[in-house]
């Protein structure tokens, strides 16, 4: 199971929110390229990092500092937050590793169809979910699909990497939502991201014996009550 850390992005700084919330987060550093640095030399597979600007709809967006990171080291990046037009896809990925696509393709499945067919080992699903229902733009905007139907409708056009995140625990620290996890993952030939709520190490052997392939680690981390090397241990 591949160990991710987590970098959110708002205004320019690495923050980490409770429960997607903007105005109940934590600031941990102004200077996001040093912190994925740091990252990178503990340890770190690959970094997830979110443009929380860009989601939430704020005005503005983190996309050249996002750039600025996947110069800056030598493991993978995988972008997400935002990313609602061709013309952003496209330009991604010319500068990351993954992309992790939610809002614009629970709008438009034809139009990811169509993208993927070269690209579909690149773009990642978001499942972003609160009680079992996919909510997009930001969290705040419910769907008509559950986690289930989610997997099952975009596998069918050629994805095949499904990020899980619950928004109930995001941020939290009070475990991930493993009910999901296991279902997910019981979906044959695919691959789930765990992310949200992860706490400690023994979070992450639950998320392994589910059968998630990567696990996401953000607020424990920055809060070192997990560090990478011990999380790749048990990984």
């Amino acid at each position: 199971m591949m160990v991710i850390s987590a970098i959110d992005l708002l205004d320019g700084k690495v923050v980490r929110l409770v429960k997607g919330d903007p105005d109940n987060k934590t600031i941990y550093s102004d200077d996001p390229v040093k912190v994925a640095e740091r990252w990178a030399a503990e340890g770190a597979e690959m970094l997830h990092v979110v443009d929380l600007d860009a989601a939430l709809q704020t005005g503005t967006n983190n996309r050249k500092m996002i750039y600025e990171i996947a110069a800056s080291i030598q493991i993978p990046v995988q972008a997400a937050g935002g990313i609602r037009s061709v013309e952003i896809i496209n330009e991604m990925l010319k500068n990351v590793n993954k992309i992790v696509l939610g809002t614009i393709a629970f709008q438009d499945p034809a139009l990811i169809g169509k993208m993927i067919k070269k690209k579909k080992e690149r773009i990642v699903l978001a499942v972003d979910h609160r009680g079992g229902t996919v909510v997009v733009n930001g969290w705040k905007e419910k769907t008509n699909f559950s986690i289930q139907n989610a997997i099952y409708d975009f596998q069918a056009v050629g994805i095949s990497e499904f990020l899980l995140t619950s928004v109930e625990k995001d941020g939290t620290l009070s475990g991930p939502d493993f009910s999901s996890l296991r279902h997910a993952s019981a979906f044959p030939g695919i691959k789930i991201i765990a992310s949200g709520g992860v706490s400690s190490l023994e979070d992450i052997l639950r998320a392994r014996t589910a059968g998630c392939s990567s696990i996401i680690l953000g607020k424990a981390l920055y809060d070192r009550r997990i560090s990478i090397a011990h999380a790749r241990a048990l990984a």
